[in-house]
């Protein structure tokens, strides 16, 4: 709150500053305000205090996209875009992907520490035996046509979880907010699966519980008539990777849907599913599918001089570089590189795109137009090659995003339920429309 006597001053006098506050002085009314810093913020609502008369609404800040307006504290996930570094809970990613793996990761979003050995053996369970869904929801599936699109059919069977466990509105109870984490976090891989074998026109696979997460997911894409599917152990630990990459990001668009919606207090399977919504507009979750057409556009390792030319004549637009966030080489983009040649060895692929990729970023980080712009490959940049590699169609990247993110988002979710400052989102707007119009009948419109 703004001092009480920054509140007065009405004879335009300056009001003593304090110690981290930010001094504003409204020239309309010559008063001055105190506005206290905190965490390098001021609070939106500190400006509602200056106004030029008894019926002025207040002043309003007005940020387009929330690109400089936090709308929550959060102590999960922490980026430093100029540094590079992002931090799960305070543990460097490096780390994490080096060391755990994603279940692990997945326990330390929702529970804010690391587990002990019996904590996570016990977490394992938990979503390894609920792993299975309603066949309902299996029947459901069969309804969408064979070319839906995989993230059409994900995003309306998380929203149909809702019907299946009706206790999960009780957000006072922590055994039902608890037992709605555990059921997304196991069945978002079934659900995900059975989209990409109906796409592909295969009969379902449900979970074997005997084999990890990630294996568990392959099996349930690619098991055929096999009695047992064995995942090979270094694709299940490319793809546990890629999810501890893409576990959590920060307030991006699926986690502010997921906040915003889930400030309404609906239930959390429906809060999920509006980040799965958000995740499917390719502005946010299709940003490696546009990296492979791009690649394959440029077709050949002799036309990137001439491709990146394009770019820079703005005919182009190079896809999988920059980021909002960061300004530096993204940190997940490292990591990431390292298990593409990896992949490849496993699966046999000889894919052309690879070696234009690997071109590319030596090109453009040789270039000092993209340097001075802060252009460096992001995480969508390799992400796509490694999928394709495992003969995952294009149109599955974006449910591949959704799998891991689903414990990021609960993580999320969860946190803003216990958060004492949070209220129903509800933004403001700048009306810009006509006023007070008289009705026109409708013989006499022109």
């Amino acid at each position: 709150m703004a001092r009480e006597d920054a509140q007065g001053g009405g004879d335009g006098a300056g009001v003593a500053a304090v110690h981290d506050s930010l001094t504003v002085t409204d020239n309309r009314t010559g008063q001055s305000f105190d506005l206290p810093i905190t965490d390098g913020t001021v609070k939106a609502m500190d400006f509602r205090q200056m106004k030029t008369g008894e019926e002025d609404f207040g002043l309003m800040t007005y940020d387009p996209a929330f690109t400089n307006t936090a709308h929550c504290r959060s102590e999960i996930c922490f980026i430093d875009g100029a540094k590079g570094v992002l931090e799960y809970r305070g543990y460097p990613i490096e780390q994490l992907c080096e060391q755990s793996t994603y279940l692990e990761v997945a326990y330390l979003l929702v529970h804010g520490q690391l587990p002990t050995d019996d904590a996570l053996s016990c977490w394992k369970h938990m979503v390894t035996h609920h792993t299975y869904v309603h066949e309902s929801i299996k029947k459901s599936m069969e309804v969408f046509r064979y070319n839906a699109h995989p993230m059409a059919m994900l995003l309306s069977t998380v929203g149909a979880l809702s019907t299946f466990y009706p206790a999960a509105k009780d957000l006072e109870s922590e055994t039902e907010r608890y037992m709605a984490i555990i059921r997304l976090v196991a069945k978002m891989p079934t659900l995900a699966a059975f989209a990409y074998r109906h796409s592909v026109g295969l009969p379902y696979v449900y979970p074997d519980n005997d084999l990890s997460y990630p294996g568990n997911f392959l099996s349930m894409l690619y098991k055929m008539t096999e009695v047992k599917y064995e995942p090979d152990p270094r694709l299940e630990k490319a793809l546990d990777v890629l999810w501890i990459l893409h576990a959590d990001h920060e307030q991006n668009c699926s986690t502010a849907a997921v906040r915003g919606v889930g400030s309404s207090q609906v239930d959390p399977y429906s809060a999920v599913a509006a980040g799965v919504a958000a995740l499917y507009g390719p502005l946010h979750g299709g940003a490696n599918e546009a990296v492979l057409r791009m690649l394959a556009r440029i077709g050949t390792v002799e036309d990137i001089p001439a491709f990146l030319q394009g770019v820079k004549d703005r005919k182009e637009r190079l896809m999988g570089f920059g980021h909002r966030v960061y300004k530096n080489y993204d940190p997940r983009a490292r990591i990431i590189k390292k298990h593409v040649d990896e992949v490849l060895e496993i699966v046999g692929s000889d894919n052309p795109k690879v070696g234009i990729a690997v071109e590319l970023e030596k090109h453009a980080l040789d270039d000092e137009y993209f340097t001075d712009r802060k252009l460096y490959p992001n995480v969508d940049f390799y992400s796509g090659l490694i999928y394709e590699a495992m003969s995952i169609p294009t149109d599955m990247f974006t449910v591949m995003f959704a799998i891991p993110r689903t414990a990021g988002w609960l993580a999320q979710w969860h946190e803003m339920l216990e958060d004492p400052e949070t209220k129903i989102a509800r933004p403001r707007q700048i009306y810009t429309g006509e006023r007070e119009l008289d009705y026109v009948p409708i013989e006499q419109r022109v």
